[in-house]
């Protein structure tokens, strides 16, 4: 075992730095880089530096794209009076993935946290609301996270919203397929706070 390598200490400090990664996943992701051949652990390093080359905001909805516009932002048969407000790329990624939704989108990079000095000028709201100025943007749909930050990111876009452009909050609730007893206290109180009329 390598130990009180810093070399290695280093590669494990990489590690821990993306999402959801702990200290022990963390130490057997190098140990498997470390014994793999050095083929891939180059093919994984160059894999990363060509992303980030070629990764960019897209000037419109900021999310990341390889193209600008983004394949979304200059797709005409999207209907581009509806914008989905998200917090992250990953957000429009699972929207995208639903196969319904035919707007577009416009990504903040984070949620209003004022704790952590996370504030409107720290985000990508100005652009969006440039972006619905110069626009006949009609809707704007809050798709942030079920958190106190998403919950607030979203009551701010409603409150700065234009006269005129309607703000509509994604639906929180029991997940298809899922039985109410194993659902959690705060998603079953969204349930039934958002319930729709059936006719």
């Amino acid at each position: 075992m390598l130990l009180n390598s810093p070399a290695v200490e280093r590669l494990v400090e990489a590690f821990r730095r993306l999402p959801g990664v702990g200290k022990r996943t963390a130490e057997r992701y190098a140990l498997h880089l470390l014994g793999a051949p050095v083929e891939d652990a180059a093919a994984l390093s160059d894999a990363v530096r060509r992303a980030r080359e070629a990764i960019r905001k897209c000037s419109v909805c900021r999310n990341l794209t390889e193209q600008d516009p983004c394949v979304v932002c200059a797709d005409a048969r999207r209907d581009h009076g509806v914008i989905c407000v998200v917090e992250q790329p990953s957000g429009a990624m699972a929207i995208e993935r639903g196969g319904s939704y035919r707007g577009v989108y416009h990504v903040l990079h984070g949620a209003l946290s004022p704790l952590e000095g996370i504030g409107p000028d720290e985000l990508e709201i100005a652009s969006l609301f440039r972006r619905v100025a110069s626009s006949k943007v009609h809707e704007i749909i809050a798709a942030t996270n079920a958190t106190a930050e998403g919950e607030a990111t979203a009551l701010y876009l409603a409150r700065q919203a234009p006269a005129g452009v309607k703000v509509t909050r994604i639906a929180h609730g029991v997940p298809m397929g899922g039985g109410l007893e194993f659902t959690d206290q705060g998603t079953l109180a969204h349930a039934i706070d958002g319930r729709t009329a059936m006719s």
